[in-house]
């Protein structure tokens, strides 16, 4: 049965090395819903975060051909439940929304979102929060007219300690006791 899952790769910062990572999904014909990609908590080490819908196999064959892409350093994959996430989102509206009265107004506090930008034509809100969130606040603001619409991909972290860390520590033992 299909699931969403979140990977994450930790790899050195290469160039060249997306691409090898995204072909690993596209030779499998899989959609990849969200990538992320940004510095980790190791210094030289980057995270890619990518959130897939596939059957709990074929995550774990993803998994193990990431692992052996020169470069890459671990991956690992997580259940909604072992993660917490969020994306941020943002909306381009007319001014002229907030002459009606405050319902947009009473609009963007219901949903916790905030203005970033006020400018003669448009004004910029954003939204963090998970994507059937920032989904419906842009439905909602659809009625008051919407010139653009981003979010981003998701930014998440593993509940459980950091495996990376435990990963790395063991390879450092392994090295130093065979040393």
């Amino acid at each position: 049965m299909k699931k969403e899952y979140t990977i994450t790769v930790f790899t050195e910062n290469q160039t060249g090395l997306l691409a090898r990572v995204t072909a690993v999904f596209t030779r499998r014909h899989i959609n990849i819903e969200s990538l992320t990609v940004s510095k980790s908590s190791i210094a030289g080490i980057h995270r890619f975060t990518i959130v897939v819908n596939v059957e709990e196999h074929m995550v774990q064959v993803l998994v193990a051909q990431l692992e052996k892409q020169v470069d890459v350093v671990k991956a690992f994959y997580y259940e909604e439940d072992e993660i917490v996430y969020q994306e941020v989102a943002l909306y381009k509206v007319p001014t002229q929304a907030f002459h009606n009265g405050q319902s947009i107004e009473t609009l963007i506090r219901s949903h916790n979102a905030r203005i970033l930008e006020i400018e003669p034509n448009y004004i910029v809100i954003e939204k963090t929060g998970h994507q059937h969130e920032t989904e419906r606040l842009l439905e909602e603001l659809r009625q008051y007219g919407i010139f653009e619409f981003v979010r981003s991909g998701r930014v998440a972290i593993v509940k459980p300690m950091e495996q990376l860390n435990t990963y790395l520590k063991s390879v450092e033992k392994e090295l130093t006791d065979a040393g």
